[in-house]
């Protein structure tokens, strides 16, 4: 039988890929927050500070800064999914959803729907999957008859219009503009929040 140093006997059990992804999750979260409070300009050592890392930790989940960028909206379009799978979902609890992540990720809004209203081709291919993802999830939830399901680009166009009004320097102040812009749109919102499991 093999003796262990008292220096082996004391050392944690290596948890690499367990670090990593909550490494990871933690940098995404932060990322959100940063980019809500202070644009996509913000700092990137400002985001591996709140999430508790160092920068080398954040370089070595994203390359870049339009590689957190990207992590970060593909976890809201990932929410968005989520919610609309669930058995109980309807059209008003996924909007509810989106308009939580619209309000949360202002800074996201022109990457989504950047240069879109002159030409599709000028959008960055993720950002076009990311948008028609979340429309993807919106339709399969609109009733027969509903106001945005007549026309081609109506999710989408909507989308964009409630994207547009979502301004403010508070969180409350740009969800109460949302939920306006959808009440004027004649779309009813459920509850405003984060998909939870």
């Amino acid at each position: 039988m093999k003796q262990h140093s008292p220096a082996e006997e004391r050392r944690p059990a290596n948890e690499g890929r367990k670090v990593a992804a909550r490494n990871r999750a933690a940098l995404v979260a932060a990322a959100r927050e940063i980019y809500a409070e202070d644009g996509l300009g913000a700092p990137l050592s400002a985001i591996a500070r709140r999430a508790g890392v160092g920068q080398g930790v954040l370089y070595r989940h994203f390359p870049d800064r339009a590689a957190v960028a990207t992590a970060v909206l593909e976890e809201n379009v990932r929410q968005i999914e989520r919610a609309a799978a669930r058995e109980d979902a309807d059209l008003a609890v996924v909007l509810g959803v989106l308009t939580w992540h619209l309000t949360q990720s202002a800074a996201f809004i022109g990457m989504l729907h950047a240069d879109g209203a002159g030409s599709r081709a000028a959008v960055p291919a993720y950002a076009v999957e990311l948008s028609e993802r979340v429309e993807r999830s919106l339709r399969r939830h609109l009733p027969a008859g509903h106001r945005l399901a007549g026309a081609d680009e109506g999710v989408r166009l909507a989308v964009a219009m409630v994207a547009g009004a979502v301004t403010g320097p508070t969180r409350e102040q740009r969800e109460r503009r949302a939920l306006t812009a959808w009440a004027l749109l004649g779309v009813e919102v459920g509850p405003v929040r984060p998909y939870e499991e």
